[in-house]
């Protein structure tokens, strides 16, 4: 099914975002400001390995996998909250993570709404599945 342009955007959106913070988890670790008693290769590579994992999903624009991998999202989300509170030196990198995570998040969820209702992808609402429910223990 065609995806209308507004989804697209969406998507892009999304896309750009989650590649992007890849891109910068990556260049922190080992060029910005690298971990002075670790290998900065390794730590970069650790910290890429949860962007990497809904990354197939997210350029082959499932919505399902941009739906989830805002789970992944909350990690670089809290890291960037973390870093900001406690370490004045990094204080503007975790900014750049910040605001990667929120485009990320806002565009994973968007895309993740607008191409369901393209594709006719509902859930149920929770009273119906709490029915469904009940006349199943009910039996």
């Amino acid at each position: 099914m065609d995806m209308s342009l507004r989804t697209k955007q969406f998507r892009y959106l999304a896309l750009i975002s989650n590649v992007s913070l890849l891109v910068w988890v990556v260049l922190w670790q080992v060029t910005l400001s690298p971990h002075p008693h670790l290998n900065n290769l390794t730590l970069a590579f650790v910290w890429a390995i949860p962007l990497l994992l809904p990354l197939p999903g997210i350029i082959a624009g499932k919505p399902y996998t941009h739906a989830w991998a805002n789970f992944v999202l909350m990690l670089y989300f809290l890291h960037a909250l973390t870093i900001f509170y406690v370490d004045g030196g990094e204080r503007m990198l975790a900014v750049v993570e910040f605001a990667l995570t929120s485009l990320g998040f806002v565009g994973n969820i968007l895309y993740t709404r607008a191409r369901g209702k393209e594709l006719s992808l509902k859930l149920p609402l929770l009273s119906e599945v709490e029915k469904q429910e009940k006349s199943r223990f009910n039996q």
